[in-house]
């Protein structure tokens, strides 16, 4: 993978871009999956391009596809290893949205039913005094 900018902070080098073999879990040509090393659920996994950019949408579009396709197998095989009820899949576009790793990456986490109170809202939780608009 091509190294060059972007590396979370106090890091002098890109996680993402320093994966061992024994970390991978499916390659393809352009994106890998790896468990999170700090899962917020059993299952939840990264899917990471190979080439290091900031953005996802820094990637050429074949390369984005093959970032969506791999998101698509990942679930499918998490369906079939941990049968969850639902998925949260998404990314955090920038520092302002949360990236940390300035590696583009895809979040794929399973979820169940009774994980947490009261899941409505999902990923509108990232604005917690904006994600209940059925209370308004």
């Amino acid at each position: 993978m091509a190294v060059d900018r972007c590396y979370p902070v106090g890091l002098s080098i890109c996680p993402f871009c320093s994966l061992s073999t024994e970390q991978l879990w499916i390659e393809t040509e352009h994106v890998l999956a790896v468990p999170d090393a700090f899962p917020v659920t059993d299952g939840h996994t990264l899917v990471i391009p190979r080439k290091h950019v900031a953005t996802f949408y820094e990637l050429p579009p074949v390369e984005q596809k093959a970032v969506w396709d791999l998101v698509a197998e990942v679930r499918r095989q998490l369906l079939v290893r941990f049968e969850p009820d639902g998925f949260n899949i998404g990314l955090n576009d920038g520092i302002a949205a949360g990236q940390s790793v300035m590696h583009a990456h895809v979040h794929v986490i399973p979820r169940r039913s009774g994980d947490v109170p009261d899941p409505r809202g999902g990923i509108r939780w990232v604005v917690p005094n904006k994600a209940s608009y059925w209370r308004r």
